[in-house]
């Protein structure tokens, strides 16, 4: 970093809606917008091809080997995601009369159709990709995955003594006849539909064996060698149903709506009502019925009867179904087919004061203003280190702290109980409703509460998403507060896999705003106003908004004027009807979108200054970042909120004006990268089609490469 660079208490940006007259766009100006009535493209079918990226990289034969098989895996957990959450809400709308022509034009029927018809594509093409070129490249690496009739003798054999000794006594078969109603079929459950005949009567009968989750998915056979678990199950069904003929075997998999509804009287009672809830997730309606090509009409058509699917929800596919078990493939040490090893350092504010002892984490904060980038900084030495270093400094008083998702063994959880067993005054935010996660978040708030920690859920009707930690110290000089505003969540093994920015400072305008939203969200407390941040429900789209109509103003007057925004999704109207003022204004405007994102871009007279952008690879793209030129004075914030409805309607979300220069230049190291064009991205044409354009530089590659050279250097 520059020596030349302005340290970060030394400076402050100027107030970023400062410039008169501000500019208002009239009537004229919104009806040139708003005469493209197909502005928006479906968030939906952006969606989807967000997941087509994601098999694209599986497809990318540049790609170490063992990274396309985990972006299988992963194209499946998300598409497992969408059939859960959002067709689910789809399906539901209609069912209730609730449907409303979206924001892209389309009904909802019209949506599911072209739904139906691009996630079956999808599927089949990841299939045969599957089946087709990573099995028999991954067999060519000595990486074997095989079918039952490929095994030997000994290693049928060595199946059969398994199956004996620990799979047999896990399985329940379920029979289905006068007595035995047809079985509850849990969601994303794998499972073998067998037909079985009593050969002394002559009677057929039908019997669901459920694949246990508990067992890997692909057996191990030794020297890398392995087969699907539904295999070995289905080859030794005999001693499940001794004395009948097995004369079918199918494997199916059901998707369910899996979307959490929890009305909200009060606070007190929400623990109650989704754990309630938590209980009725797992009878959802089905959504998604996927079969082996294989099936016979009658098996099927009993499935379909007793799940009460139709038809276009039928995924006929070449096995094995779920590849999410395919993480487990991908998992196998064989480093030469995986990315080079990477290993994140100490960011080089934090080393500056690192010695044999650890990170003195607040020194280096009453210093300098630290802007971590992960997982390039390490998430270890720097957040979890200042939590950490706070729960044992006897100069602490209280820690405050948002907790969305965390990971199951988490220090930052423990930490936090040796702070508040040490006596400090500890209060936890926890996001209960954290999509998916519920369940562990109830664990962690029951293990807070217990070990005395304040545990408090929020705003009733709000999910508290922020990303917010507060440390009050008693000093020689006074109380000073360090605040840590990031865009990921407080989790140490997320944090080495998705890219995330936080800022910790001891700026006192900051630390002031964070004060005042911590007890607005822990009492009755309702200050909507803050200096140096923008929070969601009340000024996030209103104060974006004014920017980018500021950045017009700069740019009709003949200053400096440019919008980048990074975020996962670009979907809220207001903002994208923003953006479109601004590009008709000639403002230039980027955008780097890793999902979503329903901005029509270079449609003309509308958005010819608007470029899309999307990276994706080893890394989750996660931060959010608002850069503006702001005539000449830049402005950047960051922070947890996306452009969509959810985020800026019904999320406590936080966005920090970076302070100083120091953090910008940072900021803008990286998105200088991001939009150059030799950096390997997709573009995003007006119709909504995303192109690959190949280039030679690789962001996150290009990133690891800088903090390399760095640390060396120090």
């Amino acid at each position: 970093m520059s020596a030349e660079i302005v340290e970060s208490h030394d400076a402050a940006p100027e107030e970023p809606f400062d410039v008169e007259p501000p500019y208002v766009p009239d009537d004229e100006a919104l009806a040139a917008v708003e005469k493209y009535d197909d502005r928006f493209l479906d968030r939906e079918l952006s969606w989807l091809r967000f997941n087509q990226r994601v098999l694209e990289l599986a497809e990318d034969r540049d790609l170490p080997l063992l990274e396309r098989v985990r972006f299988l895996a992963i194209f499946t957990s998300n598409l497992d995601e969408f059939f859960m959450v959002r067709v689910a809400g789809l399906k539901r709308r209609i069912a209730a009369g609730l449907a409303v022509r979206a924001a892209s034009g389309l009904m909802p029927r019209d949506v599911l159709h072209h739904i139906w018809t691009t996630t079956r594509e999808l599927s089949e093409r990841q299939a045969h990709l599957f089946r087709d070129e990573i099995v028999p490249a991954l067999g060519d690496h000595g990486i074997e995955l095989v079918r039952w009739d490929d095994l030997d003798r000994e290693e049928q054999k060595q199946c059969k003594r398994m199956f004996k000794d620990r799979i047999f006594p896990v399985l329940t078969p379920l029979a289905v006849d006068p007595a035995h109603p047809f079985p509850y079929i849990s969601g994303l459950s794998l499972n073998l539909a067998v037909l079985i005949r009593n050969p002394k009567t002559g009677k057929e009968h039908f019997a669901r064996v459920k694949v246990p989750p508990i067992f890997s998915r692909f057996v191990p056979l030794g020297n890398e060698r392995f087969v699907p678990l539904e295999d070995v199950i289905g080859e030794h069904l005999r001693r499940l149903f001794p004395g009948m003929d097995i004369l079918e075997v199918h494997t199916f998999r059901v998707t369910r709506n899996e979307d959490l509804e929890v009305e909200e009287d009060d606070a007190e009672n929400l623990l109650a009502a989704l754990e309630k809830e938590l209980l009725r997730r797992r009878f959802g309606p089905p959504v998604r019925l996927e079969v082996e090509e294989s099936i016979s009409p009658g098996v099927l058509e009993l499935l379909k009867e007793e799940l009460g699917v139709r038809e276009d929800e039928v995924f006929h596919l070449p096995g094995p179904l779920d590849l999410r078990g395919l993480h487990g493939i991908a998992d196998i040490a064989r480093e030469e087919l995986k990315y080079p090893a990477f290993v994140p350092t100490t960011h080089y504010r934090l080393a500056e004061v690192e010695s044999a002892a650890p990170v003195d984490v607040f020194k280096a904060a009453r210093r300098h203003d630290v802007l971590l980038h992960h997982p390039y900084d390490s998430f270890a030495t720097s957040v979890q280190r200042f939590i950490e270093q706070a729960a044992a400094d006897p100069h602490v008083l209280a820690i405050k702290q948002t907790l969305y998702r965390t990971s199951g063994d988490s220090p930052i959880i423990d930490a936090l109980i040796d702070a508040a067993e040490a006596g400090k005054q500890v209060l936890v935010i926890v996001e209960i409703k954290a999509r998916f996660d519920e369940q562990a978040n109830i664990r962690w708030a029951r293990k807070l509460e217990q070990a005395g920690c304040h545990v408090v859920y929020g705003l009733v009707g709000l999910k508290t998403h922020c990303k917010l930690a507060m440390v009050v110290r008693d000093e020689p000089d006074g109380i000073r507060r360090y605040t840590h505003i990031g865009t990921g969540n407080y989790n140490p093994k997320t944090s080495r896999m998705y890219e995330d920015l936080g800022l910790i400072t001891t700026d006192e305008r900051i630390g002031e705003d964070v004060a005042h939203l911590f007890n607005n969200l822990s009492g009755w407390s309702r200050n909507a106003s803050y200096d140096e941040l923008l929070v969601a429900p009340d000024s996030v789209r209103l104060g974006l908004v004014e920017q980018i109509h500021q950045e017009i103003s700069h740019h009709l007057a003949g200053r400096p004027a440019r919008i980048r925004l990074k975020a996962n999704s670009v979907v809220d109207e207001a903002v994208i009807d923003a953006l479109y003022l601004a590009s008709q204004a000639g403002v230039p405007v980027q955008l780097l979108v890793r999902g979503i994102c329903s901005l029509r871009p270079g449609v003309p007279g509308l958005s010819e200054n608007i470029e899309v952008r999307s990276v994706l690879g080893r890394f989750l793209e996660h931060s959010r970042v608002f850069r503006f030129e702001n005539g000449g004075e830049p402005v950047a914030w960051i922070g947890s909120a996306d452009m969509m409805h959810r985020n800026l309607d019904r999320r406590v979300e936080v966005l920090v004006r970076l302070p100083g220069e120091e953090s910008l230049a940072e900021i803008d190291r990286v998105l200088d990268i991001a939009f150059d064009p030799e950096t390997d991205a997709w573009l995003l044409d007006s119709d909504g089609t995303w192109t690959r354009n190949h280039g030679p530089v690789h962001l996150q590659e290009k990133l690891i490469e800088g903090q390399r050279r760095r640390r060396q250097s120090t």
